[in-house]
């Protein structure tokens, strides 16, 4: 979980958190306190939805319970799957190796007959030749269905194999997803900025970064509740996906109520482009209450671009988007700035 909360916000939440905690068995520590922690944040809705009929219907949390909380939707779910994948993984090779094993030593016994089947041959006697071939035909028939089974483990075992290379992948892919918005996180922006950057840019191309941040969000989460804060987040993720179409661009979740899009091999009027789409998309959603339909508000976003120049790094290109988002925010909210 990425937590985005400021300081002063963090010790309001602090406060709240141990009012909670105090009300209930659970002993406290650090399991207890961050399941408290994203409760009162508001920012894992899935362990609201959990954890909300236990407190309407007064039930007190134990240890047990608040542990089950914490495993099922706070605690980092691909290392878990990571370490599922792995053992799977573990029981196929051990299989494989057991099948290869039988084999191996079938193999030995049938050398041994052969072995035998040679001498017999060398001293002529037709008497002990005739029960020699005997078993070497006996353990032929065993030999060829030993090594067709190894050979049948050996394409269930690739097959089993890709199955969990191809979970792995998407382990590893889930892990980079901001789970509310189905965008990158944090840490996968970092990685696809990385990338951008060891790109050189074409002949009159450069790489850009749009930072977007949610205007007068605070008053949304005090007016509305988190709940509805959340789908604003949510609304905005939607329309970064529909308008940023280009598979070599980047859409991420920076933090809270602030994304951020990556666009490679482009100049910054393509990325001003861009954001104006963005910025005009956004203002003309509505979010409405789900049960009247009525339009509860309106959303704006302010936009800041930045164009990589020479002897930029990452600090330094998002530094300089930030600054073009403030910018947009001094002169009124609702538009892009390029710096």
């Amino acid at each position: 979980m990425n937590y985005s909360e400021s300081r002063e916000q963090s010790a309001e939440i602090l406060r709240t958190v141990l009012g909670h905690m105090g009300q209930h068995d659970a002993a406290f520590n650090p399991v207890s306190f961050a399941v408290w922690y994203e409760h009162v944040a508001g920012i894992n809705p899935g362990l609201a939805q959990a954890l909300n009929p236990l407190l309407q219907a007064g039930t007190r949390l134990t240890d047990a319970t608040v542990l089950q909380l914490f495993r099922a939707h706070v605690a980092p779910v691909e290392q878990q799957t990571i370490e599922d994948i792995g053992g799977r993984f573990s029981q196929t090779m051990v299989g494989l190796a057991e099948s290869a094993s039988r084999t191996g030593a079938d193999a030995g016994r049938y050398g041994d007959q052969l072995d035998g089947l040679e001498q017999a041959l060398r001293a002529g006697g037709v008497e002990s030749l005739s029960p020699q071939l005997n078993r070497a035909l006996e353990d032929t028939v065993g030999m060829r269905s030993s090594a067709q089974a190894l050979q049948q483990q050996v394409v269930t075992s690739r097959a089993e194999i890709e199955q969990l290379q191809g979970e792995l992948g998407r382990v590893r892919h889930e892990a980079l997803l901001d789970p509310l918005t189905h965008v990158l996180n944090r840490r996968g922006f970092d990685q696809q900025l990385a990338s951008m950057l060891a790109q050189v840019p074409q002949a009159g191309r450069t790489h850009c970064l749009i930072m977007f941040d949610i205007d007068h969000f605070k008053k949304i989460n005090d007016s509305h509740g988190h709940v509805v804060g959340d789908r604003v987040i949510q609304a905005l993720g939607e329309v970064l996906r529909a308008s940023v179409a280009a598979p070599s661009c980047s859409v991420a979740r920076y933090g809270g109520e602030e994304f951020a899009v990556l666009i490679p091999q482009s100049t910054p009027g393509q990325g001003v482009a861009l954001a104006e789409v963005v910025r005009q998309r956004t203002k003309a959603m509505k979010i409405r209450n789900r049960k009247t339909q009525d339009v509860l508000l309106t959303v704006t976003v302010s936009a800041g671009v930045a164009g990589m120049r020479s002897g930029d790094d990452g600090l330094s290109l998002i530094a300089r988007a930030d600054a073009a988002l403030y910018q947009s925010k001094q002169e009124g909210r609702d538009r892009v700035s390029c710096a």
